[in-house]
């Protein structure tokens, strides 16, 4: 699960090298590279929301 988050936080920069790019592809399973994806979005959205929450009260 560990090569999954450090692969979506590198699509989330942009940036990642090829051949972790390719044992995603070769050996990863594309529903647990969704979850976490979707999970690590709806942190980045909440946090954002308490964030601007924060500053704002």
């Amino acid at each position: 699960m560990i090569n999954e988050v450090k692969s979506v936080l590198a699509a989330f920069f942009g940036v990642q090298k090829e051949v972790n790019r390719k044992r995603d592809f070769e050996h990863g399973h594309a529903l647990d590279f969704l979850v976490v994806g979707l999970v690590m979005a709806a942190l980045l959205v909440g946090g954002m929301a308490l964030l601007s929450t924060v500053v704002a009260g």
